[in-house]
């Protein structure tokens, strides 16, 4: 197996791993950035992003491609598709290993990120791919002419429902409560959206089916009644969780099982930093993501040199 020894590991390629990557190379450190997938992370999955400053409408994976090529500039050493089968984060060094090599750290930067929350209702594990989706973009299209479900409220349920119109010929919308979360500017669009049908006070109870989706048990959180929504696909899109299960324990986490972190993205473990959406923040978006990766990496490059004034035991 191959030993690979680095200053800094960074855990997860997307936005914040990125931005890590690139502040930690520029102090002069040695820097590995690790991904189980490709890099980029989930902006790589988004059709445009509106909201990154200087870039008034941009492509999402042309946005990473862009932060990857800056990395590039600066030499940081990429090992993407790895399959990672332990991680220890108490230990000196740290150790990541994979099936390929083992990576040992004086460092750490956790930005694994976070994934859509299931709505762990009877049909939606056994549907998935088959009329269950969390990504419309990346599926939207196989629903051309066909009417189809979001569950959410916030901004991710709400531009994913105004995207899916562009295939489907009817989108619901179904919320729990009986009003939306998403910005106003956001709201506003899809209220002007013909396709778009809003189900308030709703929730999802159970997803039927045979070959494919077919029905949305549907419960009224006020009126408790049920009732059943003809669709051929749902797309969920009622929060997120913590990329964590590979060293969960091993740092502090809250009650939802995001990493707690001070503001210099610091956790409870000595040498290991936490940034972007894996980390307990108020704001999940990408310029927090990258934010979080400048600041995690320069605090552990000043951790690095902290290190080399400690005398060594002999």
């Amino acid at each position: 197996m191959q030993i690979y020894d680095f200053d800094t590991v960074i855990l997860g390629g997307g936005p914040a791993g990125l931005s890590a990557a690139i502040y930690a190379s520029r102090g002069a450190v040695s820097t590995a950035l690790i991904d189980v997938s490709m890099f980029g992370g989930q902006p790589s999955n988004y059709l445009e992003l509106e909201n990154y400053p200087g870039f008034p409408i941009v492509g999402g994976y042309d946005l990473m491609e862009k932060f990857e090529e800056h990395a590039d500039k600066f030499g940081v050493q990429k090992f993407p598709m790895q399959e990672i089968e332990t991680i220890d984060l108490i230990s000196n060094p740290k150790i990541i290993a994979t099936k390929e090599a083992e990576f040992r750290a004086k460092t750490i930067i956790i930005a694994t990120g976070a994934q859509p929350m299931k709505l762990g209702v009877p049909g939606e594990k056994e549907f998935v791919g088959r009329g269950v989706s969390y990504c419309a973009v990346c599926d939207g299209a196989f629903y051309k002419d066909k009417v189809v479900a979001v569950v959410g409220g916030g901004n991710a349920a709400v531009e994913e429902a105004m995207y899916l119109t562009k295939f489907a010929s009817k989108v619901y919308l179904i919320h729990r409560r009986d009003a939306l979360r998403a910005d106003k500017i956001v709201q506003e669009r899809a209220f002007k959206n013909e396709k778009i049908e809003f189900v308030w006070d709703t929730v999802v109870k159970e997803i039927k089916g045979t070959e494919v989706v077919t029905t949305a048990v549907l419960e009224n959180v006020k009126t408790k009644g049920l009732s059943e929504l003809p669709i051929d696909g749902i797309f969920p899109y009622i929060g997120m969780v913590p990329n964590i299960e590979q060293f969960s324990g091993q740092v502090e986490q809250d009650a939802r099982g995001f990493i707690v972190a001070d503001e210099t993205m610091k956790t409870s473990v000595d040498g290991v930093f936490a940034v972007g959406d894996v980390r307990t923040t108020p704001l999940r978006q990408v310029i927090t993501a990258a934010a979080d990766g400048a600041v995690g990496a320069v605090y552990a490059v000043k951790y690095l040199e902290a290190l080399k004034d400690i005398p060594q035991k002999v």
